[in-house]
């Protein structure tokens, strides 16, 4: 099986790796997370340089490409940005893929070109409070029938950047039905409207791409912004899960890039006993381990995004690449933290903002203890849940 890179992909990866260096370096990534304010000023240089439209098919304005190229884009992005990547990832699989998948095409000409340009940002709210990853049994948003559309009444928290959004991509129960998963119907809910609140979290990392709890009292969504089918929206959303945890396996990876390279400057720069502390066997062996941990990463990752775009069933494979790509990040970030001693504590490096990023993911989109459920069930044993 051969995953090397065409050469248009690697055009594209030395493009972004020039672009970051240029436009986003970790000098720059530490200020706007510092800010703690959405990273407008990131977005827009992000949407000059044309990535937003990447995975987007040119006819709606967009650069074309696929998973892959997407992939490549995230783990370049997150070698700096690492959580600030998703500024640019929310939209774009989120948002661009759910319109390009299930949209009419009204919608996509409403609102493809626009992502592209990065003139509108999404955010997704699915998770309700009390709920976690009992998504199904936990729903309690309802989306009530009336004239022209549809009236939201419920909370959803943990929503990124729905507080600045265009649009945000909400999941509703619209009837009832035997099962959980079925009655469920997705909207494309516009920002600021009458009704909807957007409450910024305060939490460890990612700081300055807010993560909200959001409430919907009496919001009226017209019926152009039904996405997909009613009563059928998670069907929808499951067709969306195996890219998501790709791109979080690939936003993972390109912090371990991150980490890597800082820990062997820092190696190499710093001395101790006479001598640069890399030459010491337990500062090698270390950074030995994240360099392993690295190419393991990359490969589970590369490996599922290439099942995916072959139309090949890809679940446990991207599961796999999500789960081991976040527990190495952390791993290799808090060696990172020990291997800087007093300088791995302080806010003027990016080991520390590498760990409080990369410890959510492995939390969401899924647990990691949900991610082994789901891949001990594929291998015959019983549901645990």
């Amino acid at each position: 099986m051969n995953f090397e890179l065409t050469e248009e992909q690697e055009l594209l990866r030395q493009t972004v790796r020039e672009f970051v260096e240029r436009e986003c370096p970790k000098s720059a990534a530490r200020e706007w997370e510092a800010a703690e304010e959405f990273p407008y000023e990131l977005t827009r240089r992000i949407a000059e340089a044309g990535l937003n439209g990447i995975g987007i098919p040119e006819e709606y304005g967009g650069q074309g490409g696929d998973l892959i190229d997407q992939v490549i884009v995230c783990e370049e992005l997150s070698r700096s940005l690492a959580g600030l990547a998703w500024a640019w990832g929310v939209t774009v699989w989120s948002g661009a893929k759910a319109v390009s998948t299930f949209g009419t095409d009204e919608q996509k000409r409403a609102l493809l070109p626009s992502i592209a340009k990065g003139e509108t940002r999404f955010a997704f709210a699915l998770t309700e409070p009390g709920g976690g990853t009992d998504v199904l049994r936990a729903m309690r948003t309802r989306a009530t029938r009336v004239d022209g559309g549809f009236v939201l009444n419920g909370t959803k928290i943990w929503s990124t950047m729905s507080n600045t959004a265009d649009r945000i991509m909400v999941v509703a129960r619209t009837s009832e039905a035997d099962k959980p998963s079925r009655g469920l119907t997705a909207f494309l809910v516009r920002g600021g409207s009458p009704g909807l609140t957007a409450r910024p979290i305060p939490k460890l990392g990612m700081r300055s791409v807010q993560s909200c709890e959001v409430a919907f009292e009496d919001v009226f969504v017209p019926d152009e912004d039904v996405i997909g089918e009613v009563d059928n929206g998670w069907t929808q959303i499951l067709a969306s899960l195996n890219s998501e945890r790709i791109m979080v396996a690939a936003m993972c990876t390109g912090i371990l890039q991150g980490v890597l390279e800082d820990a062997v400057e820092y190696a190499k720069q710093r001395h101790a006993f006479g001598k640069p502390i890399g030459a010491m066997q337990a500062i090698q062996h270390g950074i030995a381990d994240i360099a392993m941990k690295l190419e393991t990463a990359r490969m589970h990752t590369y490996r599922a995004a290439w099942l995916e775009r072959a139309g090949k069933p890809c679940g446990v494979e991207a599961t796999m690449a999500k789960c081991l790509a976040a527990e190495y990040a952390v791993e290799a970030a808090d060696f990172g933290i020990q291997l800087l001693g007093g300088y791995g504590y302080s806010m003027e490096y990016d080991m520390q903002r590498y760990w409080r990023d990369v410890r959510l993911l492995r939390i969401g989109p899924i647990s990691n203890e949900m991610a082994r459920n789901y891949i001990g069930e594929s291998l015959g044993l019983p549901r645990s849940f």
